[in-house]
């Protein structure tokens, strides 16, 4: 007989090099599932460690293999320190992301550092991870994984959206999920405000000063990808080889650039919208603290933005990739083949034990 109850860690390292977000929760599977969110951080990362993940889709593979052996190391001691900070104990599980370095589905391609079994070693905690490989093998996008978690915990909304390192977005369609990534939001916002010295455009006041390049505009939003259909999903190397390069391209200042893309942003997701839907949409991630950029998606859709408890903005990611490691554990769905474009649905994950 399956438990019904999961004491977990779920944590999640996005494109955007915020850091690593790390959540205590209690998950309940009697009835309806049920969360809640006990303790909850953001272990921000140092400047080397910015530097080293940015760069490292570009690493040669023993290269790349002694990052993935420093990077587990170091997760391991952001998470003994976040347990030991919260005297948190009786886990049933460390669930992981783990970092994307390569996202490459078309070539059959994605990897994930930080997921490697000795990470249960050094903690001593069992260790759910590396949640892409097996979707991709099964000819999926590996990406997102998110819209599993929108479906059992936050059914209520028409729409769920996430402003991270990437926009994407979740919905039902007659009876099945139907998500994938939008377009770059802090992968880009983030790279033009470190520029200048600031981790990102605090309540989007620098874009707000910027004027509207609407030759930059029109190409950034005849980019091919936006004409695909689902599923798609997008990565580091998308942003690096077509949108940086195209921004870079004008001189501009640095105020112009965000505004932008901004009214880019707040486009492409529009663009996915129905035209005149009044439906509710729930809005997390980092880019919902942008309070410009939600007043652009307000300008472009009569949808309603929702803006959750500060807790679920910043951390559902990392919370549903908990949700994800339960799944697995307890040999279900966690991916929806809906959504991916796998050949099925299937409970992906491995499992480590110290």
């Amino acid at each position: 007989m399956k438990k019904s109850e999961y004491r977990l860690l779920g944590i999640m390292s996005g494109t955007s090099l915020d850091g690593i977000d790390l959540v205590f929760t209690e998950l309940n599977f009697s009835n309806a599932t049920s969360f809640k969110i006990i303790y909850a951080e953001t272990v921000s990362y140092s400047e080397e460690w910015q530097q080293r993940l940015k760069h490292s889709s570009r690493l040669k593979p023993a290269e790349l293999n002694e990052l993935d052996q420093e990077y587990t190391k170091y997760l391991s001691e952001v998470i003994l320190k976040f347990i030991a900070k919260y005297d948190i104990d009786l886990l049933d599980a460390i669930c992981s992301h783990g970092h994307t370095v390569k996202h490459r589905p078309d070539r059959g391609l994605t990897f994930q550092i930080g997921n490697l079994p000795r990470l249960s070693s050094l903690t001593g905690v069992p260790v759910v991870c590396d949640f892409r490989v097996q979707d991709v093998e099964l000819g999926g996008q590996g990406a997102p994984l998110v819209p599993i978690g929108d479906r059992i915990l936050f059914s209520d909304y028409q729409y769920c959206i996430n402003l991270g390192g990437f926009a994407n977005i979740s919905e039902e369609v007659e009876g099945s999920r139907i998500a994938y990534d939008i377009c770059a939001v802090n992968t880009v916002l983030n790279h033009y405000t470190r520029s200048i010295g600031k981790d990102f455009d605090d309540d989007g006041n620098l874009a707000r000063t910027g004027k509207v390049n609407i030759e930059l505009l029109g190409k950034l939003n005849a980019l091919k990808y936006f004409q695909q259909m689902p599923p798609k999903s997008l990565g580091i190397e998308w942003v690096d080889k077509y949108v940086l390069p195209l921004i870079d391209s004008y001189s501009r200042e640095v105020s112009d650039i965000l505004r932008t893309f901004v009214e880019h942003i707040a486009m492409q997701i529009a663009a996915c919208l129905e035209t005149s839907s009044t439906s509710e949409i729930l809005l997390t991630g980092g880019g919902a603290f942008n309070s410009f950029l939600v007043e652009r998606l307000r300008a472009h859709s009569t949808c309603r933005f929702i803006l959750p408890k500060k807790e679920i903005i910043h951390f559902k990611e990392a919370l549903i990739f908990a949700l994800l490691g339960a799944l697995k554990l307890r040999g279900e769905i966690n991916v929806l083949a809906s959504v991916t474009g796998a050949k099925m649905d299937h409970s992906s994950g491995r499992i480590y034990e110290p």
